[in-house]
């Protein structure tokens, strides 16, 4: 036991708490680079298709609609639409996204016919926690007290207009704007 003291000692003779402090800064540093590094590249278009659960199924959806192409040539991406901007919310997404990583290791969706078995337990979760969160993903982009009424046709302005008296938010009227909206299954009255 002296022993070990005795050489615990000598190592922080070695280290002053200045040499201490300025690797624990540089180490923190690092890590930190690193941790927002990976949170930015399972942002990308790339990432998010380099599945094919998603790339041969709603991704081939998406390119069809105006978030993909469209005349002002802005394109909403995966992340644009599906990962909060607030870093804590971010970061929330991201942990609650792991649980995709192991239904992707479980197979649980890996062909179309068991894509299209969970489709809508999937995007029902999706619109849930948009409504849940008055559309913020949308409003990074669309906000209602910015749209110019006026520019719209006759039953968008309408729409638009009376959402924003009864405070409903996007997804109550856009549910099928970037992807296919899937049918709700039929349930049965078995009791």
């Amino acid at each position: 036991m002296k022993k070990l003291l005795g050489s615990l000692k000598k190592l922080l003779a070695i280290f002053s708490p200045i040499t201490l402090l300025t690797g624990g800064i540089f180490a923190g540093i690092i890590l930190w680079g690193g941790f927002n590094t990976a949170m930015e590249v399972t942002n990308t278009m790339e990432f998010c298709i380099s599945c094919h659960e998603m790339r041969d199924n709603v991704y081939e959806e998406y390119k069809e609609t105006i978030h993909y192409k469209n005349p002002s040539g802005v394109q909403a991406t995966c992340a644009d639409c599906h990962v909060p901007r607030p870093w804590v919310y971010k970061v929330i997404r991201k942990i609650q996204a792991s649980n995709e990583l192991y239904h992707k290791a479980l197979g649980t969706i890996d062909t179309k016919e068991k894509f299209d078995q969970h489709r809508w337990k999937m995007a029902k979760r999706v619109w849930d926690t948009m409504k849940s969160t008055d559309s913020r993903e949308c409003r990074n982009c669309h906000a209602l007290g910015t749209m110019d009424l006026s520019g719209q046709d006759r039953t968008a302005r309408k729409r638009h207009a009376r959402a924003e008296e009864q405070g409903e938010t996007c997804i109550d009227c856009h549910k099928g704007i970037a992807h296919e909206e899937p049918e709700e299954p039929e349930t049965s009255n078995h009791e």
